[in-house]
């Protein structure tokens, strides 16, 4: 533990020191907790839409999911949202940020995930503190995702061993092939869950039919996903819902735009965050017009891992 404890320490100065975040008391003290999570978050999304379902609080703004400490109180949460007839997804979160409004310890039920994936998930709550938009959490998590990679990039170059550098590089593939497969899931769900003037049980056939086309593709995802496909096995057994598939899109959509902005900014992660502050000022669609526009641009990114 004293050695977690010291690798923990490291990384939070790095985070600072490299990735300009902030140099505060947030993730520098430990809580042991008697629970696998510190929260369980509950998604919900109608039966005919990706989109999720938005719940608005005094701090946090509007957000796409409602966070409990009681694993009981989000499943009867939950239960309450099937009986209204929606599509919930009820997740356990290992650690999350209160934006730096508090001193954030870090949990014990993270404290012994592999050094990469600890730091990144520092890296990724660090980076709510720098820009955080009250009303947009798919713009909020795609950029804490991206300043996420850039900053594990950046730890294993600087720590890693080659094995820790392979380990995630495997992991990404892994997870590039996860997320071309959603996409094509979700491009199909869009295009028959919009399909007004068909009756209802058209659609609720088709839609079964989409889902049920994803679970057999386990063989041909593990094929292309490598020795990490088994991360991904869980999507492959039962059909996801409009809620789990949400829940993917929120982290992970506009990762291309930030990740394009943070290639014209070379590299450099301030100038980034004075690009992406200049996005947060705009409203919704024009921040996604940016990004969007901005996406196309990240082919000739070189993350260097």
């Amino acid at each position: 533990m004293r050695g977690r404890l010291s690798t923990v320490a490291r990384i939070r100065d790095s985070a600072s020191a490299r990735l300009a975040l902030p140099d505060n008391q947030s993730y520098r003290r430990y809580a042991a907790l008697d629970r696998p999570y510190v929260v369980w978050s509950v998604v919900a999304a109608p039966e005919f839409s990706l989109e999720p379902m938005t719940w608005c609080f005094l701090f946090a703004g509007c957000v796409n999911y409602r966070g409990y400490f009681d694993e009981t109180a989000a499943r009867d949460f939950a239960a309450e949202l099937k009986e209204q007839g929606l599509e919930v997804h009820v997740g356990g979160v290992p650690a999350y940020s209160t934006l730096g409004w508090l001193a954030d310890p870090l949990p014990s039920t993270v404290i012994h995930w592999p050094t990469h994936r600890l730091a990144g998930l520092i890296f990724h709550e660090l980076a709510h503190q720098v820009v955080y938009v009250a009303d947009d959490s798919a713009f909020n998590e795609a950029f804490a995702t991206a300043v996420e990679r850039t900053g594990v990039r950046r730890w294993l170059r600087a720590h890693g061993t080659e094995d820790a550098v392979n380990s995630y590089r495997e992991e990404l593939q892994a997870q590039a092939a996860f997320l071309h497969h959603i996409a094509d899931l979700r491009a199909e769900l869009a295009e028959d869950l919009t399909r007004g003037g068909l009756p209802v049980p058209a659609r609720q056939r088709a839609k079964a039919e989409a889902l049920a086309a994803f679970t057999s593709r386990w063989e041909g995802f593990h094929a292309a996903a490598g020795p990490r496909a088994a991360a991904y096995e869980g999507w492959f057994t039962s059909p996801p819902n409009n809620a789990r598939l949400a829940t993917v899109a929120l982290y992970h959509d506009l990762v291309p735009g930030f990740e394009a902005l943070l290639q014209e900014a070379e590299g450099d992660l301030p100038a980034f965050y004075r690009r992406v502050e200049a996005l947060a000022a705009l409203d919704r669609p024009a921040r996604r017009a940016r990004l969007n526009a901005a996406a196309g641009r990240v082919a000739g990114w070189n993350s260097g891992i």
